[in-house]
């Protein structure tokens, strides 16, 4: 087992450095798509969000955001974050903007929080003015904290009334407590604009459970958009060894973690939990064997691409391409992965106001691309 696990390593190491130092120029043979790089001088860039004038909010990783122009001119890194745990997986990841922005400023993002105990996913807001976020405060931290560095989910999505749904990892070491529903771990949770738990949501009223949980069973959800036509919200989520998940993540289901799944463990891959099916579990649109592991998606609703309105599209880190899925409902017709050539693990993707599709690629000199046809 210990020479599996050295050859492993020695595999990853090989993979990872083969991506290192590419310097791809503007292609426009890369599947029918031209990359029209925008800028390459992140650090380990997260998470993407438009502003009303065409301006984005870019996170990197160590604990920076930055505003960066339709130009790819980088802002200096807005004053006013609070201290991220900035180890392994962790450190400042998503953000999104309030729907209302253009009257009250606010932005959203979420972060590894280092703290008592550990640390654990936390999200945080604070209005934009200028090159600062003041009146900054946490709205929500995850519980328990636990001391890792892996598997803090993160994604946050505005659902169409308002309330903010954020995906939260089950910690990598805390596999079981993702069926446990007094706690945040492996949980999707829907909370209020001020961090306050709304009504409805499923677990209200359920004796012990905490009342932020939308859904269960859920191992590291890296993606996350809400369908155009349905609203409903659509998330992937990394397996182990093969796995991956697409699914609709509906109030108050169970999807599975780590009772089923279509992967298994790391090196020997063994089996994990009861196989890939039991019954009140959630299974998936669609899995990867092997795992592409998924980071960002977004919804095309724009006609820039011809031929491909409706379609999904996923970011892939260990796949380093991005996954182009075509819908019928909720089946999925069929796959391709695209810009293979560009030999970059993708972090984020997002449809701008333009229409065009932009990704973020995850390197020390990250890139901000945008998709052209």
């Amino acid at each position: 087992m210990k020479r599996d696990l050295r050859i492993a390593l020695v595999l990853l190491a090989l993979c990872s450095a083969s991506y290192a130092g590419w310097r791809p120029l503007e292609r426009s043979d890369l599947d029918g798509l031209k990359a029209v790089e925008l800028t390459d001088r992140l650090e380990h860039p997260w998470g993407l969000a438009f502003l009303p004038d065409g301006r984005m909010l870019v996170t990197e990783r160590p604990g920076r955001m930055r505003i960066v122009a339709p130009d790819g001119t980088l802002s200096e890194p807005l004053k006013g974050l609070p201290a991220v745990a900035a180890r392994g997986q962790g450190g400042l990841l998503d953000v999104a903007i309030d729907p209302q922005f253009a009257e009250n400023r606010w932005v959203y993002w979420s972060f590894s929080e280092p703290g008592d105990g550990g640390n654990s996913t936390a999200v945080a807001r604070g209005r934009l003015e200028r090159n600062a976020l003041t009146n900054v405060e946490v709205i929500f931290r995850q519980r328990p904290r636990f001391d890792g560095s892996g598997h803090f989910g993160s994604r946050l999505v505005f659902a169409r009334d308002g309330t903010l749904f954020v995906t939260l990892g089950e910690r990598q070491r805390l596999s079981d407590e993702a069926q446990n529903l007094a706690n945040h771990v492996g949980k999707v949770v829907r909370i209020t604009r001020d961090g306050k738990v709304p009504a409805d949501n499923p677990f209200v009223n359920t004796p012990g459970a905490a009342p932020e949980v939308w859904s269960l069973g859920h191992r590291n959800v890296q993606g996350a958009a809400l369908h155009p036509q349905t609203g409903e919200l659509w998330t992937h989520e990394h397996g182990p060894q093969g796995g991956d998940e697409l699914n609709v993540t509906e109030a108050g289901r169970n999807y599975g973690w780590p009772v089923i799944s279509y992967g298994c463990t790391y090196v020997i891959c063994s089996k994990i939990g009861k196989g890939t099916t039991q019954p009140g579990l959630v299974q998936p649109l669609t899995y990867w064997v092997p795992s592409i592991a998924p980071s960002g998606m977004a919804f095309l609703t724009s006609d820039r691409y011809p031929g491909w309105r409706g379609n999904l599209f996923v970011g892939a880190l260990r796949g380093a391409h991005l996954e182009r899925i075509v819908l019928d409902g909720r089946r999925v017709v069929e796959k391709q992965a695209l810009l293979a050539n560009l030999r970059a693990r993708i972090r984020d993707v997002r449809q701008g106001p333009d229409g065009w599709l932009y990704i973020l690629t995850d390197e020390s000199d990250g890139r901000l691309i945008r998709l052209e046809r």
